[in-house]
């Protein structure tokens, strides 16, 4: 039996565990990311070297995107 998870996970198959893992960090990171940015010093900080400027630039390619997807 376990001569066979060896071999399971020896061939590339991806691990239960591992995937728990990543996506949890995967979600710690955007859980902090949302912490700091909900800090009203660091919002201003950040307005003032546009940051809103270049998500309101990025949205009509998001939007286009989407379009050319839904076709």
């Amino acid at each position: 039996m376990a001569m066979d998870l060896m071999e399971s996970t020896a061939n590339g198959a991806a691990n239960g565990k591992d995937t728990l893992c990543m996506l949890g960090g995967v979600a710690l990171i955007v859980f902090g990311t949302g912490l700091v940015l909900s800090n009203p010093t660091i919002r201003r900080y950040l307005s003032q070297f546009g940051v809103g400027n270049i998500a309101e630039t990025v949205m009509p390619d998001v939007e286009r995107y989407f379009k050319l997807r839904a076709m």
